[in-house]
């Protein structure tokens, strides 16, 4: 059993879709995956990035998510976890996050785990994104993208990681918005530089273009071996 957290390098970096791109490509390699989200604000009903999955997936909702357990906390404020469970009035548990995650992991061979925000972002007051996973030990793919900026939050989130003894198992590059710009074939350089000269054991995943509606394959081929390590 697998899990792995995804996040990103900030709001906005398309790690929802890329959540979903990972899964349904794991799914048709044969692998019995499932996503979850860790904390889903400014959302009724059903999380809104569950739903992104599924669709992506070409599923429909299974009866984890119509349960609640694929997405433990839903809260409506549209803001930082913190301060949504406050307006709210829902004092957030990880450990309830955590025991949701166990039952998926009873049925399932991967589940990938994705964030609210980046790495920093507050689940309340003293407590980050950060410290759930370096307590549990998760695996993290880091999502960055050419988006101005993006050198300096993905070298941050990547020395982050190395502080606190988290393993970053795969940086994926999403080429959205990818305007042929050189910033784009610039960072994809300095990325791979950066991570053979620092983190050599980490993968590398480049997503074409993923937003706006269109959600490119990842060859399931070798997917398992790119970032996880497994044949």
């Amino acid at each position: 059993m697998s899990v792995y957290f995804v996040s990103g390098i900030d709001t906005g970096t398309g790690k929802t879709i890329v959540t979903g791109l990972l899964a349904r490509a794991l799914a048709r390699r044969g692998t019995r995956v499932i996503t979850q989200k860790f904390i889903q604000t400014g959302c009724e009903g059903i999380s809104e990035d569950i739903l992104k999955h599924r669709e992506i997936m070409g599923v429909e909702l299974l009866e984890e998510d119509k349960q609640g357990t694929t997405c433990p906390y839903l809260l409506t404020y549209p803001a930082s976890p913190h301060l949504a469970a406050e307006m709210d009035g829902v004092s957030i548990d990880a450990r309830k996050i955590e025991e949701a995650t166990r039952r998926l992991e009873q049925t399932h061979h991967t589940v990938l785990l994705e964030g609210a925000g980046g790495l920093y972002t507050p689940v309340s007051r003293h407590y980050f994104t950060i410290d759930y996973i370096r307590e549990r030990g998760y695996p993290l793919i880091l999502v960055t993208s050419p988006r101005l900026g993006s050198i300096n939050h993905t070298l941050l989130s990547l020395e982050a990681c190395r502080r606190q003894g988290i393993r970053v198992a795969c940086l994926v590059y999403n080429r959205y918005p990818d305007d042929g710009s050189p910033i784009v074939a610039d960072s994809i350089t300095f990325f791979k530089e950066y991570l053979a000269a620092r983190l050599p054991s980490c993968g590398w995943i480049e997503i074409p273009f993923a937003g706006s509606g269109h959600y490119p394959d990842i060859p399931a081929e070798g997917i398992l071996e790119r970032f996880t390590g497994q044949p």
